[in-house]
């Protein structure tokens, strides 16, 4: 009898996480307004028709602290930026989350502002140029991999959608690294610097 009730106890208890957990992420409709378009943006598997070329200036002065309503408009926009990846790291929700900076980052030096960049499952699935090992191998990040390279961190353009992830407008000031709240996200297309021929490639999926 103690161990059917401390069975049903752990079962509970692990439900009732498994569900904070799906809350949070937006899958439940428990889950507020806010969340439930964050994770609808999130899990975008469609290409954009065109994007525009942007700057990290741009992107951190992109409109903060507006409703839903008012942002989502900007979320319908694409956007390509130019940089290089300081850190790579595989998020809680399986997204392959970037650091794109705009200078590449030397071996000693602090962590730079930059822009978040997200690789989503999505656009990872059946796919086997942009998994993890792969990945690595191509943005050389400063941490997240095997480090240092010889070569450096590598030049790279990412497309993706604008995404606006409000939970980040509160992160405690003094370890606040990202640029802005804003985010490419999910990146739908990655470009490589090939020097030979002095021009950006596609890395296709």
């Amino acid at each position: 009898m103690i161990l059917r009730l401390t069975a049903a106890l752990v079962f509970l208890a692990g439900l009732g996480a498994f569900s904070a957990y799906l809350h949070m992420l937006g899958e439940l409709p428990t889950a507020s307004t806010e969340a439930q378009h964050l994770r609808e943006m999130k899990d975008r598997t469609t290409s954009p028709d065109s994007a525009d070329a942007t700057t990290y200036e741009a992107i951190a002065a992109l409109p903060r602290n507006l409703s839903v309503g008012e942002y989502s408009g900007i979320e319908l926009r694409a956007v390509t930026l130019e940089g290089y990846v300081q850190h790579m790291v595989r998020a809680a929700d399986d997204d392959v989350h970037l650091e794109l900076v705009s200078i590449p980052r030397l071996p000693g030096e602090g962590i730079v502002r930059y822009v978040t960049a997200e690789i989503t499952p999505r656009w990872r699935r059946g796919s086997q140029r942009w998994r993890w090992p792969r990945l690595v191998e191509l943005f050389h990040p400063n941490f997240g991999g095997t480090t240092p390279w010889d070569s450096g961190t590598r030049r790279v353009r990412l497309t993706g959608w604008l995404l606006y992830d409000y939970e980040y407008e509160n992160a405690p000031a003094p370890g606040r690294t990202r640029l802005a709240s804003w985010e490419l996200h999910p990146v739908t297309r990655i470009e490589r610097w090939d020097d030979a021929r002095a021009a950006f490639v596609e890395y296709p999926r």
